[in-house]
């Protein structure tokens, strides 16, 4: 890295992005020919060419509006560095960066990069999951004082609370040429599908680099069943069965009907049918 601009949220998370400049800000100092601090509302009037790798500090909304506008500026070619200081940080977790920022910046000076894939849905770019139904519910009513005071643990809470009010929609999909019509409380469509860091997974033998998404199905009516499925989750036992489906695809589409989603955390609701395609290996990233 010999020119970097550093693209910071710092009302991400607990304003970790406010701690960290002044420890970054000497890293670079030793390292880079050039440097430049930005807020992430800065960024669309940037001209990026001038730089080879652009740190995005913050939580994965950060990630994503860093990696959307590298794809729509043509400068997928620079390199992302991720220093994880939002709610959830889990594609962090998924390149196996460290939340602590000593350990995550003598990773960046081991220069490991990964080009990972990107999903496209409906013109805008994700490179975690999109969800529906459940999944939009906590990412979009969990209060930011519950954040604020329990971080990525407040999803947790707020999942708890919000599976005692599950409300089943009808899903008519179409993946990879094949057809699904299924009821379900919650859809995931996941490039990277780790949850609570890596604690858990929605997918099997995910990674961020091989041309394919994963889809989770939550058919799970009421409580009980829910944190049974829930359970065979952590435990790692992914089986389709009639509280739950996986599949993986590179294309797809969801028939909609004015669907409230989230795209890495960002709420949203598409107003036509949702196409989602896998864009692969479109991201250069640092990783362990």
């Amino acid at each position: 890295m010999k020119n970097v601009l550093v693209v910071s949220n710092y009302n991400a998370g607990r304003k970790q992005a406010i701690i960290h400049k002044k420890i970054l800000h000497k890293f670079l100092l030793q390292r880079c020919q050039k440097f430049k601090f930005i807020n992430i509302d800065e960024l669309v009037s940037i001209d990026i060419t001038e730089y080879d790798t652009v740190f995005a500090m913050g939580g994965d909304g950060t990630v994503s509006k860093v990696v959307k506008t590298l794809i729509e500026k043509n400068a997928a070619d620079k390199t992302v560095a991720i220093i994880p200081c939002g709610t959830a940080n889990l594609l962090a977790a998924k390149l196996g960066l460290s939340l602590n920022l000593k350990k995550t910046l003598e990773m960046f000076d081991k220069n490991h990069i990964k080009t990972v894939d990107v999903m496209e849905i409906n013109g805008l770019y994700s490179v975690l999951r999109c969800g529906l139904g459940y999944d939009a519910e906590i990412i979009g009513k969990t209060p930011q004082s519950l954040k604020n005071r329990f971080g990525y643990f407040a999803y947790f809470i707020a999942g708890f609370i919000f599976a005692f009010r599950l409300k089943p929609k009808q899903y008519s999909i179409t993946y990879d040429d094949k057809n699904l019509e299924t009821e379900a409380v919650c859809l995931i469509i996941a490039n990277a599908a780790n949850m609570y860091r890596n604690f858990i997974s929605v997918g099997n033998n995910s990674e961020t680099d091989d041309g394919k998404f994963d889809v989770f199905v939550l058919k799970a009516r009421n409580p009980v069943t829910f944190f049974l499925e829930f359970l065979k989750i952590i435990f790692g036992f992914r089986v389709n069965s009639s509280l739950a489906e996986y599949f993986r695809a590179s294309s797809m589409q969801i028939k909609n009907n004015w669907l409230l989603c989230h795209i890495d955390g960002e709420k949203s609701k598409l107003k036509n049918d949702i196409n989602i395609k896998i864009l692969p290996n479109r991201i250069r990233m640092y990783s362990k």
